[in-house]
């Protein structure tokens, strides 16, 4: 466990969360669809998951990528995802991206994750720049880069290309 709050806790990728990642995604795949499609392409199953499990360990360890896990404190249902991915280790820049399950929106706990994550990669990992990257439409996830020192800096053109639709302008926040 890397820390601990009053009802949910966040913990590094490991093995024993196959299951409840597959668990998260089936149940979110409605929000997960447009800006999450890799994700949920590789969990629609347990045995998917298990792969897509095994695949973030080596990258965790390999240092490529970091996924972390929003878990129930109670029942230890996974309730949403953080990544610090697309590390550039020269430049010392990352991005954060997370996703949190519906019945957990609006709660708070994506903001203190993040908030959280942002100290671990600016401190634990000696990065200097991180970003989010968000459709405007996505209201909620700008409420939270914000909420935790992110600023707009510019719109992305065609940014991202969510499955059978065209591609989205997004907008970049960062954090230095």
């Amino acid at each position: 466990m890397l820390i601990e709050f009053e009802e949910y806790l966040i913990d590094p990728i490991h093995e024993k969360y196959a299951w409840r990642i597959c668990d998260f995604v089936v149940s979110n795949a409605e929000r997960l669809k447009r800006f999450f499609p890799k994700t949920l392409e590789q969990n629609l199953t347990p045995d998917l998951s298990k792969y897509f499990v095994e695949k973030k360990l080596k990258q965790f360890k390999s240092l490529e990528e970091f996924l972390f896990v929003l878990k129930e404190k109670e029942n230890r249902t996974v309730i949403g995802l953080v990544y610090i991915k697309k590390i550039d280790w020269e430049t010392k820049e990352a991005e954060l991206a997370y996703c949190i399950g519906y019945q957990y929106e609006g709660k708070g706990y994506m903001t203190r994750a993040v908030q959280f994550l942002t100290d671990y990669a600016l401190t634990e990992l000696s990065l200097k720049t991180l970003k989010i990257i968000v459709h405007k439409s996505n209201l909620a996830s700008i409420k939270v880069a914000e909420k935790c020192g992110y600023l707009w800096k510019r719109t992305l053109p065609n940014e991202h290309k969510p499955p059978n639709e065209n591609p989205l302008d997004m907008e970049l926040y960062v954090r230095t």
